[in-house]
């Protein structure tokens, strides 16, 4: 029953990772016309709104604790976007990418920390051949570090600690309770910053509310309602492998709805990935099985 459970929950992750990477493009779109910080707090605010109704119902779930983390979960979230946003100012779109990409090795190092047991050499074979597909479909023929690179790498960071956390405390915590106030938090943070940092003309544009409706719903409050149960019957690691799927379904997206096509190296890559995924899913973690 533990393996059903266990397919499933990597499958709607994946799913979850195919919506995220299905928006890369109208989202940068749509950030011409409204910047990151505003974009982020109206997209999370609505995703709020949208989940009110269901937090309604689980207001019994809600709990001194449960407030605690879902905050804590927040700030990672919000820290992840916010130095990826600051970052992308001053280093590649590629760079980027496969930093980013980087949460893939900091998960499961996170989870070798804390419980002293390094992961099967299988599973390690997986994080290698994501780690590799991450750098052939992002990185150009030259890597230079710079700041942003730097700064991008507190997002993986950010992002890793996120996965992680939510893998630690989703059985424990209701989803809506979990998803509402992690999602509010960003909302919050967000609009705090696009107060305090200068911010180019706003125009709310179709692209904008088109690309607002998309994300708040499908890609935020849908997505990590999604992430928060699933990660109860499956590991961080594999969900740190399946979500280094989204470039992958990024450059896909990007190929039928900008027409980008993706060089030899690329398509490479994106292979490498998707085996590194498919490695993990089917050999499993003997030092991450969760109980039932």
């Amino acid at each position: 029953m533990r393996l059903n459970r266990s397919r499933w929950a990597d499958l709607l992750l994946l799913l979850v990772t195919l919506v995220w990477g299905s928006t890369f493009v109208i989202v940068k779109w749509a950030i011409a016309d409204l910047p990151p910080f505003p974009f982020l707090a109206i997209r999370f605010a609505l995703a709020f709104i949208s989940l009110s109704p269901f937090l309604w119902f689980q207001k019994r779930h809600l709990s001194k604790k449960s407030l605690l983390v879902g905050v804590a979960l927040g700030i990672f979230l919000f820290s992840g976007y916010a130095w990826q946003t600051v970052g992308l100012q001053y280093t590649t779109a590629s760079n980027a990418g496969f930093i980013t990409g980087l949460s893939v090795v900091f998960v499961p190092a996170l989870v070798t920390i804390t419980t002293f047991k390094l992961p099967r050499p299988s599973l390690l074979l997986g994080i290698l051949s994501a780690l590799v597909g991450l750098a052939l479909l992002s990185l150009g023929d030259r890597f230079q570090l710079n700041k942003g690179d730097l700064m991008v790498l507190v997002c993986a960071l950010s992002f890793a600690l996120q996965i992680f956390l939510v893998g630690r405390y989703a059985p424990q915590t209701n989803a809506i309770v979990l998803t509402s106030v992690q999602i509010l938090t960003v909302s919050v943070l967000s609009g705090i910053f696009s107060l305090l940092i200068p911010q180019p003309p706003m125009h709310f544009s179709p692209t904008v509310w088109l690309a607002l409706l998309v994300t708040a719903i499908p890609a935020t409050s849908l997505a990590f309602f999604v992430q928060s149960k699933m990660q109860q019957f499956t590991t961080p690691t594999h969900t740190a492998l399946i979500f280094s799927m989204e470039p992958v379904f990024s450059a896909i997206s990007a190929f039928f709805l900008a027409g980008e096509v993706l060089t030899l190296k690329g398509l490479i890559g994106a292979g490498l990935v998707l085996g590194g995924m498919l490695i993990a899913e089917f050999t499993g973690s003997e030092t991450e099985i969760r109980s039932e």
